[in-house]
């Protein structure tokens, strides 16, 4: 449910509506738009049907969300949400472009690869020190010290960070180490985890499961948002069908449904979707068209030598080349790179 306040709303006012809420053991949500300030209602709503809300100095209406999404909703905020990560706002006119290795290796690699997609254009450094892996014999990931990789990377470039979390133990390593916190694929649905990240104001990058349906994906971005983080991303980065010629299908049909039932920025990955380098370039340019907010690209200075997901990395000239038609096809939509 949301609660529209009057234009003229106190402070005083707003603070009496929403102790009035938590007095029905309800939460709150304060969100102010360019036309209006509005309160989402969280819990049970029902609780709300026999009491008259519109009675309280300083509401203009109240209004029920019909998805089962709330806080995600189109209909709790319309206007798209902008996320700030340190000077580099996502999800407005410009598209941004998040690229580097899929797990961090070497120092002198990751900090090399950073320099080079700086020089391209990217505007923030993507790397896994922690991996999820099918096998467990597969590389793990360097741990905290990959961590401190992209530190120094970031020290170096001035790129903003963006890495994946695995362990809700990990929050404060991750809270002081990187600029966004991603949640993978397979930790879509790990609800703990969506809890603890939602405590905290930093950016969250929530990727779609494998095999998420729409209506998954938002309900567990609510999760996160439910706990009073606002900073959330969305991620379609390809899911499983029967299809087995490339390693996930790419669902760009979900780009542009996302933002119509979402005020989230929506980011695409190509790499993980498509699983094959030579993909990653069309498909890139293909999310760019439909409407995608940033693109998330895995680069690698040496592919044939990647401890992970080398054969769907593309090397730095092909990210250079790969930039160069993405303005074009930006500006074609109304967008800048």
């Amino acid at each position: 449910m949301i609660i529209v306040l009057k234009p003229e709303a106190s402070e005083r006012e707003v603070d009496h509506i929403i102790d009035r809420l938590r007095e029905l053991g309800l939460k709150s949500q304060l969100s102010t738009g360019q036309e209006r300030t509005i309160i989402g209602v969280i819990g049970d709503d029902r609780i709300l049907h026999n009491q008259p809300l519109t009675a309280l100095p300083g509401v203009e209406s109240v209004m029920p969300i019909l998805a089962p999404w709330k806080l995600v909703s189109r209909e709790f905020k319309r206007e798209g949400t902008v996320i700030d990560v340190g000077g580099v706002k996502i999800g407005g006119n410009k598209l941004v472009i998040m690229a580097g290795p899929c797990a961090v290796e070497r120092l002198e690699i990751t900090v090399g690869i950073a320099h080079d997609v700086k020089a391209a254009g990217a505007s923030i450094l993507r790397g896994g020190a922690y991996k999820p892996r099918t096998s467990p014999y597969s590389f793990q990931g360097l741990g905290r010290e990959g961590l401190d990789y992209l530190v120094e990377a970031k020290k170096q470039t001035g790129l903003p960070v963006v890495s994946e979390i695995l362990d809700t133990r990990d929050i404060e390593l991750f809270l002081e180490k990187a600029d966004i916190i991603q949640i993978g694929a397979r930790n879509m649905q790990n609800f703990e985890l969506l809890k603890e990240v939602g405590a905290y104001d930093k950016p969250v990058l929530l990727k779609r499961g494998l095999s998420a349906t729409i209506k998954e994906f938002l309900l567990s971005a609510e999760y996160i948002m439910s706990r009073g983080n606002q900073n959330v991303m969305l991620c379609e980065r390809g899911i499983r069908t029967f299809e087995t010629q490339y390693r996930n299908t790419l669902d760009l049909a979900a780009v542009p449904t996302l933002k119509e039932l979402s005020h989230l920025p929506v980011i695409v990955d190509p790499s993980h979707a498509t699983g094959k380098w030579n993909l990653v370039a069309p498909m890139s340019k293909a999310a760019v068209a439909a409407g995608a907010d940033g693109i998330l690209i895995e680069v690698h200075s040496n592919p044939e030598c990647a401890l992970c997901d080398g054969e769907e990395s593309i090397k730095p000239s092909q990210f250079k080349e790969l930039m160069h038609d993405m303005r074009k096809i930006a500006v074609a939509v109304g967008r800048e790179v």
